[in-house]
């Protein structure tokens, strides 16, 4: 079944946990549960002593009744047996409330670390790893990991059942007790043996669920594009093939789980049988009472029971042990951008400089080798160059989005693995080519940056995007909802929804990542407007395919992959005739108004 795991290795990130250090960590997230708990343990107790209570009240009660007993008795007995059973289920009720309440605390604590350690992981992290495989284990995953604890539960109430009502048989009949405790061990290997097999199915077939997830969302939000090109057919047997996989796996996985219980049932019933011989032999001899037989064969039942669930809690115990260690791992992945201090930046100047850095995304596959660029306050630099030459590298290490392997990265002077990211995010803005809108209004995006902003601030920030004059076009002014991924805007109404957003954050900083290489040349103009107001004040830094955005830049420069081959301005870099002259005549000279004047019929 070799083929059915193919594509399923664990992630970069996955850790292999011993079952003792699962557990030790799932007692942790107990911690601030103990009285609660402590609750739930006093119950299991009670239960299992009444539980225990049953059966022994039944036998002495056959053994000390007359073979006529009178109504009387017999509604005596009655009514102690149904207030036993009343206080079963008052301890069992207060048990499981308990539990319950305990459980769900956890899971809301170990999904809230989950999500932060998703918030917390850095670009990188994201550009390796399936949002969908994620998303997986924040939410099904941490659900599943639930179930061990309720399992763990189950397991102290059964085992103490055992334990009592295996002292109480001793002291019926020592030989009866040794044959039923002998045959113990059969049942344990037998559910011990499953333990390997389902730990390694149940985690492939939480591997196999998250690979269904990662598609499902990748084609939700890839729709438009799969419907533009007709790949709906595509996609549909792409989707078939992992939904075969998942099918195949969680049938096995169906069986693993299905054959433990009737294999211990098996040796269950070749127990009770010698049990039933073996008792009846001694009622028989006068070693035994009717009673205490009727307690062997009745215990029989109540003492193989815990013990397969016992047995097989091992294998069971895989489902949320798998699932513990997924959601674990995401937590305890490793960050690649790694902060050596704190430093509070209460404003900046935006003064930028590049010493010697080294950067890869990929070992042994250099971006920026030994690469030097100063970039002072306020000035505006355009990065010009053929597509993996290292402009958004540039752009996403002044960001701190990727670590750099080697080299100085200062901004002001200050290293910027020593700043304390979310002060220093904050004197940061980015529009990058397709802007992200979340679900909401106009108004509630331009306010994201900063949330404590009043009303008439969002919208001073809005009007000072070309003049205001694009919010005419919403149905709602600043109330319109964007939808989803901001569907509802075209793409030219995201970018100036950005740029507004921007405004209000009132950055030192401003990343313009080819933010007009979509968008109609009327939109352009309005955009370009905006940027003109955003850049004139900021140190920024843009990457463009349009010579609007780059000509009047204060420095450009041109990078050919990782290195900096030419810098100067407009009008100087033409004049030199090299490679920025060659980019300029391929793919700028056309959007130039020379070029378009000469081009006009005459």
């Amino acid at each position: 079944m070799g083929f059915i795991m193919d594509g399923l290795q664990a992630e970069a990130y996955d850790r292999n946990y011993s079952d003792l250090e699962l557990v030790k960590r799932i007692i942790g997230y107990f911690g601030p549960h103990k009285r609660r708990m402590a609750t739930v343990a006093a119950v299991i107790v009670l239960a299992a002593l009444l539980d225990t209570a049953l059966p022994v009240l039944i036998s002495r009660a056959l053994d000390a009744l007359p073979s006529e007993p009178a109504t009387s008795q017999i509604l005596r007995f009655g009514i102690v047996l149904a207030a036993l059973a009343c206080f079963s289920f008052l301890f069992n009720f207060l048990r499981r409330t308990r539990l319950v309440r305990a459980v769900g605390d956890v899971v809301l604590q170990l999904r809230e670390d989950a999500f932060d350690a998703v918030l917390a992981r850095d670009l990188s992290f994201y550009d390796q790893f399936p949002s969908g495989k994620i998303v997986s284990r924040v939410s099904s995953d941490s659900y599943a990991f639930s179930q061990v604890v309720t399992l763990t539960v189950e397991l102290i109430g059964q085992t103490l059942l055992v334990l009592f009502l295996v002292g109480y048989l001793f002291a019926v009949s020592v030989p009866l007790t040794l044959l039923l405790i002998g045959l113990t061990p059969f049942i344990v290997m037998a559910a011990l043996g499953f333990r390997h097999i389902a730990r390694n199915t149940i985690t492939q077939s939480r591997r196999v669920n998250a690979e269904v997830s990662a598609l499902v969302q990748e084609t939700v939000g890839g729709i438009g594009v799969a419907k533009t090109f007709r790949q709906e057919a595509n996609i549909f047997e792409r989707f078939l093939g992992v939904n075969q996989q998942s099918y195949q796996i969680n049938l096995r996985s169906g069986f693993v789980f299905s054959a433990i219980f009737p294999m211990l049932n098996i040796i269950a019933g070749i127990a009770l049988a010698l049990l039933v011989y073996f008792g009846g032999l001694r009622v028989q001899a006068g070693g035994l009472t009717a009673g205490d037989w009727f307690l062997f064969i009745q215990g029989v039942a109540l003492f193989w029971f815990p013990i397969t669930s016992i047995s097989s809690f091992w294998s069971q115990f895989q489902i949320g042990l798998a699932a513990g260690e997924r959601v674990f791992a995401l937590i305890d992945a490793e960050p690649r951008v790694v902060q050596r201090a704190a430093l509070q930046l209460d404003g900046i100047d935006g003064a930028i400089r590049f010493d010697q850095v080294d950067f890869a995304y990929v070992e042994d596959e250099p971006v920026l080798a030994d690469f030097s660029l100063d970039i002072p306050a306020g000035q505006t630099l355009a990065l010009v160059g053929h597509t993996g030459s290292g402009k958004s590298s540039i752009a996403k290490l002044v960001a701190r989005f990727y670590e750099f392997q080697g080299g100085r990265l200062t901004i002001d002077g200050h290293d910027i693995r020593t700043l304390d990211l979310s002060s220093y995010h904050q004197q940061l803005g980015m529009v990058t080519q397709s802007p992200f809108l979340f679900d909401g209004t106009v108004r509630d995006n331009i306010r994201y940056g900063k949330r404590e902003a009043s009303d008439e601030a969002v919208e001073a920030a809005a009007r000072q995007v070309a003049g205001g004059d694009w919010l005419r076009a919403l149905p709602e002014g600043l109330d319109t909802e964007v939808g989803e991924r901001g569907g509802t805007l075209s793409m030219g109404q995201r970018q100036l929804v950005s740029l507004a957003r921007l405004l209000l954050q009132d950055p030192a900083i401003f990343i313009l990542d080819e933010a007009t290489a979509n968008i109609d040349p009327l939109t352009e103009a309005l955009i370009q407007e905006g940027l003109d107001y955003v850049m004139a004040p900021r140190t920024t830094l843009v990457i463009a395919h349009r010579l609007s955005t780059i000509r009047h830049a204060d420095r450009i420069i041109v990078l050919r992959q990782g290195e900096i081959i030419e810098e100067g301005s407009h009008e100087g870099l033409l004049a030199q005739n090299g490679h920025y002259a060659e980019l300029y005549n391929t793919y700028f000279r056309h959007q130039s108004l020379e070029y378009i004047e000469q081009a006009r019929p005459g």
